[in-house]
């Protein structure tokens, strides 16, 4: 199958495309992607897609976003990559004709936003309360109705929160909750910029490819109009993250946590859900971590 991924340099991406080194890929970043065998591009995702689309990819994947952080604080630039350059591929993609490729888009849970209920159910509304999740609802609102309009068969896989995310800490909101599990784990110290009864929606990064590797060979048709999903994933308190690294390194790790409250950060989390039910992506074969031991044995494997 010949796959288009983009943001294919980011972690993810990474992964992803090695799960799917057997086919004919092409990986295009803003930081040119380094994969044998697949053809590697460095290239602004907000020029224009259409060069992308030459070979006619049978699938997309389009993981390529600024992160919750940062498109909070540079409004202009979330807006740019998170929605008019996914308009942009659509409007390209519908450009060629009798082309109709697969499209999976990696949304997010921040298309949610408070009251929740304790549980939120797959049909619960979108409010969200940050740029970062308004720019991903209405990417997802496009990819339904350029799906309804035949143009594309289109997925948005609203991701958890992944964690033990490798490497240094990027700008996303969300990234203490790796961060007070992976720094600790080597011996560094590590802030929680929030309270400890905090409470969200995890899963690894193991977990996120097999998200999207799953999506590729599923019927699309049967999600029929509704096509976005919540992704399964494990809720737990910053709390129960903090105690399942103590189990597993001790408490010389727990104590190299400093808890220094951020203010910013913490409304920004405070207004994101914490619990889903994902009935139908369960019953899709969607599947994720029950625990955050497994979470961190994902991580140190």
């Amino acid at each position: 199958m010949k796959i288009l991924i983009l943001g294919a340099a980011g972690m993810i991406g990474r992964r992803l495309a090695q799960a799917l080194s057997a086919h004919d890929l092409t990986l295009v970043d803003m930081i040119q992607p380094d994969q044998p065998g697949a053809i590697c591009m460095a290239r602004d995702l907000t020029a224009d897609p259409a060069p992308l689309l030459a070979g006619r990819p049978e699938a997309i994947i389009h993981l390529a976003a600024v992160v919750s952080g940062e498109a909070e604080a540079d409004f202009a630039k979330g807006y740019a990559i998170n929605l008019d350059a996914s308009r942009a591929l659509l409007e390209a993609i519908r450009a060629i004709p009798g082309y109709r490729p697969k499209l999976l888009f990696a949304s997010s849970i921040a298309v949610f936003g408070t009251p929740f209920p304790d549980q939120i159910p797959d049909d619960f509304h979108l409010t969200p309360r940050t740029s970062y999740g308004t720019q991903k609802a209405m990417t997802e609102l496009l990819i339904s109705d350029y799906t309804r309009r035949g143009f594309i068969d289109g997925l948005s896989l609203r991701l958890p929160t992944i964690c033990i995310r490798p490497g240094a800490p990027n700008k996303a909101a969300s990234g203490f909750f790796s961060n007070i599990l992976r720094e600790p784990l080597v011996g560094l110290p590590a802030v929680l910029p929030v309270e400890d009864s905090t409470r969200h929606w995890f899963a690894s990064p193991a977990s996120a490819v097999g998200f999207f590797t799953h999506a590729l060979g599923l019927d699309l048709g049967q999600f029929g109009a509704a096509r976005a999903l919540n992704m399964p994933g494990l809720s737990a308190t910053v709390a129960e993250e903090i105690e399942a690294l103590r189990r597993v390194a001790g408490q010389k790790a727990v104590d190299l946590i400093e808890v220094k409250r951020d203010e910013t950060i913490a409304a920004i989390v405070a207004g994101w859900p914490c619990d889903f039910t994902a009935t139908r992506a369960r019953a899709a074969g969607f599947v994720a971590e029950t625990s955050f031991d497994q979470i961190i044995a994902a991580h140190l494997t």
